[in-house]
């Protein structure tokens, strides 16, 4: 039976029509952004060309053992030196090696504010007041990044490169603004496991909305489609698509990485779960859809600490505060691993429950959905760095993969 997962139950009754540009905005990014010299724009952000609305993620590495530290050197990005040597990065204050960040992501809700700090690092301050520093691990930090646009109401569309930006404070988005890039995309992919998965689409970590185009040959033609246009996309092999237009005209696409196995994937991500990412190769189709209401800013909190009771496999228990896998210890971060070959990156605060399977794969349950089996990835096999829970009389227990039974979270 096929498996549906969807943003919301109602979505399966959507009907299936293109979305008109500008139509709502309060799910965008939206901020000031002080440029490097000083000027300051106010508008829709589109960050890094595939993240541009709130529930996107910001993805880097997270320096593991300085989030909240308050007294963090903040010197000048241009001035502060940096060195590696065999692995050790030695910069400013102190000396850290490679394995004290660790891969991370937050969506854009969550941030209060956006500062760069280096070449490749932010410092973020959260909703929450909590701070903490990301560097690199994407092109959404650093040198690069493929641009950052603000559409100012005054000034017009306006792209920075890296260097370009001090900081930006985020807030939620007046209403009624128009967009140039028009809606987000939204549909339902299906794999060709006949799961299926129903959210705001990102094609090939590029493409958002109904103005981007869809590259491709038909008939030794080259062809440039508005996602506007597009009703569904099929795959055709490993080289190929299927299109099928609003006016019902089809044609089949080739030659381009948007269409064939160098495709770098297609992103969902679904509300009260996380990103699910497709390769080329598991992908079946993709159906747009009327989108929804999009989550908007006041709907983030900036996150809080994980709770929660782990039970071991010889009958014990205890509850508090989580650390997991020596890392994730906020409802913002991210549990990941892979389920039929798909990437899925959930966020902990849908996370019902984590029950071993195993030394190579956990059952992750969300609060308002499924159960997946999950393997791949040191979060859910025998290479976790421990679970540790801070009790409320301040003792730290650490549990090790092999005595895990499982976890209930705190909602």
């Amino acid at each position: 039976m096929r498996r549906i997962f969807l943003l919301v139950l109602a979505a399966a009754v959507f009907a299936a029509i293109p979305a008109t540009a500008g139509t709502d905005s309060s799910g965008r990014i939206y901020g000031t952004l002080t440029a490097a010299d000083g000027e300051v724009f106010e508008g829709l952000i589109r960050w890094d060309t595939n993240e541009a609305s709130w529930v996107d993620i910001l993805d880097g590495n997270k320096d593991r053992f300085r989030s909240n530290d308050r007294g963090r050197r903040r010197g000048s990005r241009r001035t502060r030196d940096r060195i590696e040597f065999f692995g050790i990065r030695i910069e400013g204050s102190g000396i850290y090696t490679e394995d004290d960040r660790s891969l991370s992501g937050i969506c854009f809700g969550h941030i209060a504010s956006l500062e760069v700090i280096g070449d490749d690092e932010v410092a973020l301050t959260l909703k929450s007041g909590d701070e903490l520093e990301f560097s690199g691990g994407s092109t959404d930090i650093g040198d690069e990044i493929r641009g950052i646009v603000i559409e100012d109401a005054k000034k017009g569309e306006v792209e920075f490169d890296w260097e370009d930006v001090d900081r930006i404070d985020f807030s939620a988005s007046p209403p009624g603004l128009a967009s140039s890039f028009g809606d987000r995309l939204y549909g339902t992919l299906t794999t060709r496991s006949d799961d299926t998965f129903t959210g705001w689409v990102c094609w090939d970590v590029d493409e958002l909305f109904t103005t981007d185009e869809l590259d491709g040959r038909s008939s030794r033609r080259r062809r440039h489609i508005e996602f506007g246009d597009i009703r569904m996309i099929e795959r055709k092999g490993s080289d190929g698509a299927r299109l099928t237009l609003w006016d019902g005209n089809t044609m089949v696409l080739s030659g381009s990485n948007d269409v064939d196995d160098s495709n770098r994937g297609i992103a969902i991500f679904v509300e009260g779960f996380g990103r699910v990412t497709v390769r080329w190769d598991e992908f079946e189709s993709l159906e747009f859809l009327e989108p929804p209401a999009a989550p908007v800013y006041g709907d983030f909190d900036g996150g809080r600490r994980i709770m929660g009771t782990v039970y071991t496999t010889d009958g014990g228990s205890v509850s508090g505060a989580i650390r997991w896998d020596d890392d994730e210890e906020y409802t913002w971060e991210y549990l990941d691993g892979e389920f039929r070959d798909i990437e899925m990156d959930i966020e902990f605060a849908n996370i019902a429950e984590i029950r071993r399977k195993g030394f190579r794969s956990a059952i992750v349950s969300v609060w308002d959905g499924p159960a997946f089996r999950l393997r791949g990835s040191n979060d859910v096999d025998e290479d976790n760095r421990g679970i540790f829970v801070t009790t409320a009389e301040g003792e730290e227990v650490d549990i090790d993969w092999e005595d895990l039974d499982r976890v209930v979270f705190s909602r």
